[in-house]
């Protein structure tokens, strides 16, 4: 114990951990695998950068918001420890020194996104390492039932055993007793190598007000900026369009405020991020794209401008608030108008039964081994990629399926010294076969073409051998390598004998998955309208018990709100006649009544978006403030009367 902490100020600097941090680094240093529950801000990131500097090889470090690390990153380096992110930004230059430093075994810390581990260059590279520490970043993501579900979670367990890793840390601040033990089960760590710190923060102030409708609550929240001392501020919006409106709003009445969200051009919401962490007084209005890896410590106000998708959520965005520990204040203003916007995009993703079973029999006839393209099966069955990364993980989940690794169809290399010099380095057989391999490359401006699988089928050669050598060709420096058409490799285990109930299976997925989000939207109503302890009702559906926190506004004794849901309504005749112009035209985007409901409720889908139907006409999102449910009934009705 002595030595974790005279390693905590000799390396860091540090006087003293937080709390939690001493059990979580101590059973990793013992070889143990290690789940840790902690609050935003509670300090998780110590847990592998400490080890991460006493461990002999490489602690590796999954995050899904890599590019978000910066400040983290920039810290360790400062300190003297040798880490790097690997990531699109990279220069050529910045990308070997780290493979240089990767191979020496110079490097002690990598931070990479989950995407990066299909890319299949780089999992040769990291199979040759020793990992003694494999840290992955919000590790609830692997649970398919949990708020944030990403497919590529699912993947790392499996790869986790391939790359022999000798210690596990799942890191996450949001959860439940459920999602803890499906995590638990996935990295093999055991029920009592948890550590858990709570999730009360006594100087967060938490308060719901009802939130005015239209323009008003724009004013109500300039309002309360006005009122309160200034201070670092993120609003959170659910739209990017409310985003950019709220911030030209603040702006104009004087406040120092920006947008932020994903459809902004990446050096954009650096330079933003950038400029929030050097000021006291600046206010983000974001989506929920911002906040996971900004270590600022005075964040003084967060406000929910629109309900948050769910108390995950919540918990998560208000603990970006007073890490310093001073008070600072959390303010919902609650619209019971944003429960629709938030249930019409879980109701659209949701794909329809014949989509499912179009699907499913067209993978099933591909053959016993096969590839695909995620994006072309996108466009071919109208869902979005994140849906097609569902429908195939839920078939590795049903035993029908397995995943033999993703690779890329087409290299695109450019020389850096003629071809003669890098001959000359390897010796005769090798040479021949680089020989080889360049001549069946299709030259262009300035870049060779190689579609390696044809490559290797001409050659009689194997793919991972041509794939091998491009690699030693990029880490050499003698090319610059591009890659292009990722594609998904599989191997048919089991056809279902009776098809129509195995899809009637992964159907009841897609429902039950539909299901939960609703409820968490619901559950999200339920604590906005609560009359009791607004922190006790958080820390209960987290599964911890705690008395009344004696400072939030209910403790306080205002009143609780009363939000009013709309029963939705009918389409009138002429709003009929009008779908019926519409369909008319015959838009086979639109072709059956979830379809149409998505593209009049404002989500966009593949199909829409190819044909280009959102600009050629005002019928999109023109349903937007009308319920999903209610559309689509509508729409069935009229569908069913379609002679």
């Amino acid at each position: 114990m002595s030595d974790l902490h005279q390693q905590l100020k000799e390396r860091f600097g540090f006087d003293t951990f937080r709390a939690g941090q001493v059990e979580a680094i101590s059973r990793l240093i013992d070889g143990k695998s290690v789940l840790a529950i902690f609050p935003t801000g509670g300090g998780k990131s110590l847990c592998y950068q400490l080890p991460a500097l006493m461990l002999d090889g490489l602690t590796l470090v999954i995050s899904p918001l890599i590019a978000l690390m910066k400040d983290q990153l920039d810290f360790l380096i400062s300190k003297g420890a040798a880490a790097a992110r690997l990531d699109s930004t990279l220069t050529r230059e910045e990308n070997l020194r780290l493979f240089d430093d990767l191979h020496s075994g110079v490097l002690k810390l990598l931070y990479i996104s989950p995407e990066r581990l299909g890319n299949e260059r780089f999992l040769r590279a990291l199979a040759r390492q020793r990992i003694s520490l494999l840290a992955i970043d919000e590790a609830h993501c692997i649970s398919e039932w949990g708020h944030n579900f990403r497919p590529d979670y699912l993947k790392i367990a499996q790869l986790a055993k391939e790359l022999k890793v000798e210690r596990t840390l799942a890191l996450t601040a949001t959860a439940t007793s459920k999602v803890a033990i499906q995590v638990r089960a996935a990295f093999g760590i055991a029920e009592g190598v948890e550590v858990h710190t709570g999730f009360y923060r006594p100087n967060l102030d938490l308060s719901i007000v009802s939130g005015f409708g239209g323009h008003q609550r724009v004013e109500q929240l300039l309002d309360r900026i006005r009122g309160r001392p200034v201070g670092s501020t993120i609003v959170y919006v659910t739209l990017q369009r409310t985003a950019e409106e709220v911030a030209g709003y603040l702006s104009s009445k004087g406040i120092n405020a920006v947008a932020y969200h994903a459809g902004m051009k990446h050096e954009d919401r650096t330079a933003i991020q950038d400029k929030f962490m050097d000021s006291v007084d600046t206010v983000i209005i974001a989506t929920i794209a911002f906040g996971m890896g900004v270590d600022k410590s005075n964040i003084r106000y967060v406000y929910h401008y629109n309900l948050p998708k769910g108390l995950e959520s919540y918990s998560q965005e208000i603990g970006r608030a007073g890490r310093d520990g001073k008070p600072s204040i959390c303010e919902m203003l609650a619209s019971a108008d944003d429960i629709i916007t938030l249930e019409n995009f879980s109701y659209g993703d949701t794909p329809e039964p014949e989509t499912i079973a179009d699907f499913t029999r067209h993978i099933f006839e591909l053959g016993e081994v096969f590839d695909v393209s995620e994006y072309e099966l996108s466009g071919r069955f109208d869902v979005r990629p994140l849906v097609v990364k569902t429908l195939l993980t839920y078939l590795e989940l049903e035993g029908s399926l397995v995943s033999t690794g993703p690779f890329y169809s087409e290299y695109k290399f450019q020389p850096q010294c003629p071809s003669a010099e890098m001959f000359a380095r390897v010796s005769g057989e090798k040479a021949e076969f680089l020989r080889n391999v360049f001549r069946h490359a299709r030259k262009g401006r300035t870049w060779f073409t190689l579609d390696t699988t044809e490559v290797s089928e001409k050659m009689g050669e194997s793919r991972d051998r041509i794939v091998t050598a491009l690699g030693f060709l990029e880490e050499k420096g003698d090319i610059i390598l591009q890659v292009a058409g990722v594609r998904q490799g599989f191997r048919r285990l089991r056809v279902p004998e009776v098809m129509d109930a195995f899809i009637a299976t992964l159907n009841e997925r897609f429902q039950k998955r539909e299901s939960n989000d609703i409820d968490r939207i619901q559950r999200v109503l339920s604590f906005a309208q609560f009359d009791g302890c607004l922190t006790q009702y958080l820390l209960e559906y987290f599964g911890e018990e705690r008395a009344s926190c004696g400072h939030c506004c209910r403790c306080r004794g205002e009143k609780p709100i009363t939000l009013v849901t709309g029963k939705g309504a009918e389409l009138s005749e002429k709003e009929r006649q009008r779908i019926r112009d519409f369909i008319d035209r015959g838009h086979e985007a639109v072709k059956t009544p979830r379809k149409l409901a998505r593209f009049l409720c404002g989500i966009t889908s593949p199909a829409t978006t190819r044909a280009k139907l959102r600009k050629k006409t005002p019928m999109f999102g023109s349903y937007e403030t009308m319920p999903f449910k209610s559309v689509m009934k509508s729409l069935e009705i009229f569908f069913r009367a379609e002679p």
